[in-house]
């Protein structure tokens, strides 16, 4: 038998670091939206993308609802308005002053916003590898959003994840089942510009995290290899 196989390679230099540049230049954006459409092949490409992430049991559970409407953006936009005053509240002194100065949404000015959904009881109530872990049904729906946020940005169009909403009224608004959970409220379109850092960094609400940091060995709190 012959041991030394390799994988076939299948991506180029070129294509790595394509990929590598999406990751690095994505960005979360709230503003620079213009009003040109998005092409519905485009449109369905991004979807596509997301529909092709990695999900537990392959149990798929995401769908995407795709809103153009005027009238409901403008009542997205008053759940966004009514949470995002009282979440302003938590905040104290320059750090309050910082946050009523952000451009947090962009709603009504991108002209597609898409809700994805979980649906916890797709594929019934055994789902292969979700029993000890079921909240991974959610985490397969995150995967999707991230496959199409980076698909979205090699498109030149724009992204940003509205969380400031209450999602059980967003649910009322959009007749989402009461078993289905809201997952993320995205606005999408093209810009005309992708900032060159995080709208947050840039403005310095945070710094980027140190990636030593974020990494330990073999158990929690060791921070080397030996």
């Amino acid at each position: 038998m012959n041991t030394n196989l390799a994988v076939p390679r299948e991506f180029t230099d070129e294509e790595k670091e394509a990929l590598y540049k999406a990751i690095y230049l994505r960005r979360d954006v709230r503003e620079h939206f213009l009003h040109t459409p998005i092409p519905e092949p485009v449109l369905r490409r991004v979807l596509d993308a997301a529909h092709h992430a990695g999900s537990v049991g392959f149990m798929q559970p995401w769908t995407f609802i795709i809103i153009r409407s005027s009238e409901i953006k403008a009542q997205v936009k008053g759940l966004f308005d009514q949470a995002n005053q009282e979440a302003a509240q938590v905040f104290e002194g320059e750090r309050h002053d910082l946050y009523s100065r952000l451009k947090l949404e962009g709603i009504l000015e991108s002209p597609v916003n898409i809700c994805v959904t979980c649906d916890p009881t797709r594929n019934g109530p055994h789902v292969l590898g979700r029993h000890t872990v079921p909240q991974t049904d959610v985490y397969s729906t995150c995967c999707a959003i991230q496959n199409l946020w980076l698909a979205a940005r090699v498109e030149g169009i724009g992204v940003g994840w509205v969380s400031i909403l209450d999602y059980t009224a967003l649910r009322r608004l959009l007749d989402v089942p009461e078993h289905v959970i809201p997952v993320a409220y995205l606005c999408m379109g093209y810009v005309d510009e992708f900032l060159p850092q995080p709208q947050l960094e840039k403005v310095g609400w945070l710094p980027r995290a140190s990636l030593d940091d974020a990494i330990f060995y073999e158990r929690w709190g060791k921070e080397n290899a030996d």
